[in-house]
């Protein structure tokens, strides 16, 4: 009865519509569940939109590191660590904190900062942007020295949207940015 009441190019279209979805869906948990975090030792800035302006130089030095998502040979998503051991409000404290705790580390434990900060994050495919948060959060928890995963955002409500979609605090707006935390358990 129901099939009598929809005309036969319709019916087409909403089949072929379900499978496409179907085969999207798929092929979305399938990239998800093969990808892997992975350090990077350079990465195209020039497609980062948040901060194009800090060079490759001043994304690995100082302990400051770089993680990307990767599947099939590609790299999908990525985010840019600072380790420090307080939050900074600017990048210029970024900047000096996480050089303070790379100097403490030195003469320690090797190991950088005990808060790690996250300034950028960049996604080139959907499902990316979360899902790298997701993989450095486990990578964070199993972490012996690190305790806090804190984010120094633009001031934007897509950067605000995209950490309280994705589980994290507000627990500041500076000036220039806002802090976010993802709790580590």
């Amino acid at each position: 009865m129901f099939e009598k009441k929809i005309p036969h190019k319709l019916k087409n279209r909403i089949i072929k519509s379900k499978k496409q979805l179907d085969k999207n869906i798929k092929n979305f948990f399938d990239w998800v569940k093969g990808a892997e975090l992975i350090e990077l030792y350079n990465c195209e800035i020039e497609k980062d939109p948040v901060r194009p302006e800090l060079d490759l130089e001043f994304r690995t030095s100082y302990g400051r590191k770089i993680y990307g998502v990767k599947y099939k040979n590609e790299i999908h998503a990525v985010m840019c660590f600072a380790f420090t051991n307080k939050i900074p409000k600017t990048v210029h404290e970024l900047d000096l904190f996480s050089r303070d705790a790379f100097l403490q580390s030195a003469t320690r434990d090797q190991n950088v900062g005990k808060i790690a900060i996250a300034y950028t994050v960049w996604s080139n495919k959907k499902g990316g942007g979360k899902l790298i948060v997701k993989e450095v959060y486990k990578m964070i928890k199993k972490s012996n020295h690190l305790n806090r995963l804190v984010t120094l955002s633009p001031l934007t409500e897509m950067a605000r949207n995209f950490h309280l979609r994705n589980g994290a605090l507000e627990i500041s707006v500076n000036e220039e940015t806002q802090n976010f935390e993802y709790k580590i358990f």
